[in-house]
Formats: C-alpha cells, structure tokens, sequence
C-alpha cells in the first residue's frame, strides 16, 4: 500500500518539476487515486508535498538555466522584474494564491520567480494555501471521478488540457520575450525574440566555469 502513494508523491513532484507547462499535478493523483482506490486525504497530503516540492527544485535550478542560455541582457531584466516583484510583495503572494486555486499550470509563475531569484519563504506558503485547497477539491469530485475513469485519461488529450498547455505556453512567451523594463518603466510594449546565448557563448562560459573550478 505504502507504495501505491510513493507512486503519487513522485507523479505530483515529476509533474511540477518539469521547467515547461505540463498537465496539474491532480490528474496524475486523481488516476492512482481511483486505480488503486486509495484515501483520497493521504493523496491530497501526499501528492500536495511531491507537488510543492517539485516547485521549489525548480526554483533552485531555474537561474542555472537562465545564466546558461539566456543572454545577459535578458537575466538583468529578470533581476529588474524580480526587484519590482519585492517590492509589492504582498500584490505577487495574493497572484500566487489566487493562480495556485485554478487548475492551471503554474510553471511559468514559477520558472519567472526562479530566474527572478525571488525568495522561496515568499512564494512556497502562498502556493500550498492555494495547492491544497485546488486539488481537495478536485478530488473530492470522486463520484464523478470514479463513473468516469476513461475521461480522466482523456482530459489529458482533451480540448481542456489543451487550452491549459497553450495558456501557459502563452505565458512563458510573455515571460522571455516581453522587454519588462521598457513596459514597467515606460509603458512601452516592446518584444525582443534575441535572448538566447549562441553556441559559442555557451561553450566560453563552460570554460570559464570548468577553469574557475580548477
């Protein structure tokens, strides 16, 4: 039995880990839930653990990203959003709270706040009010879950799913391409797609990492 929600603890961290939009972590715990008829409370606790989990790593290993393949350019106007994001902390908690209650993907809140290098103790709480309230409440459907198994599966694939993937591709966009100095300090929309190292910039900073090292 104790394996049964090892499986959903490692499903809900595994879906959250992930640094692109992937399907909420309740379906993953909604399928063992019902495969192996396990208590509904134990998933919620187990999975909401794998899930908070799977985001704080991300928001260790998101500046590693950044500094790898993004420009320097692009991580100063990361590290200028994350500035503006603490200094209205209180506003950025209460978007965390309120996304964290949608079933939606919050990797891209996440992946902004990793590469922003804000602080954990400020986003984590917000996120597991938000987690745990959204997915009690989404398994707790049960009877509508356990009638209808097979469209658990397919909203995996389904019009839902897709609408969700192609919002939080939407964000991730808005996320790396927007020039948010220019929009916080001007007002000026302005979209720069030239954010990305080239090859040679990436193997000069390995070097100077390896001979750092040495």
């Amino acid at each position: 039995m104790i394996w049964q929600y090892f499986l959903v603890f490692l499903g809900a961290l595994l879906f959250d880990l992930m640094p692109f939009p992937f399907p909420p972590a309740f379906t993953i715990m909604s399928f063992f839930q019902i495969i192996f008829e396990l208590n509904v409370w134990i998933v919620i606790v187990v999975g909401v653990i794998g899930s908070v989990l799977g985001r704080y790593i991300l928001l260790l290993y998101a500046p590693l990203i950044s500094k790898r393949y993004l420009k320097d350019s692009k991580n100063k106007d990361f590290e200028f959003l994350g500035q503006k994001m603490n200094e209205n902390k209180w506003k950025g908690q209460m978007v965390i709270l309120a996304y964290s209650l949608l079933p939606l993907p919050t990797t891209p809140l996440f992946l902004g706040a990793g590469i922003s290098k804000i602080k954990a103790r400020y986003i984590i709480p917000w996120f597991l009010i938000g987690k745990f309230t959204s997915d009690s409440i989404m398994l707790h459907m049960g009877k509508y879950a356990v009638e209808n198994t097979q469209s658990i599966l397919d909203d995996l694939v389904s019009w839902k799913s897709l609408i969700s993937l192609l919002f939080g591709l939407l964000l991730l966009f808005g996320l790396f391409f927007i020039n948010w100095r220019k929009l916080i300090q001007h007002r000026k929309l302005e979209l720069s797609f030239s954010i990305f190292k080239v090859k040679k910039e990436v193997s000069r900073d390995s070097v100077s990492t390896n001979h750092k090292t040495t």
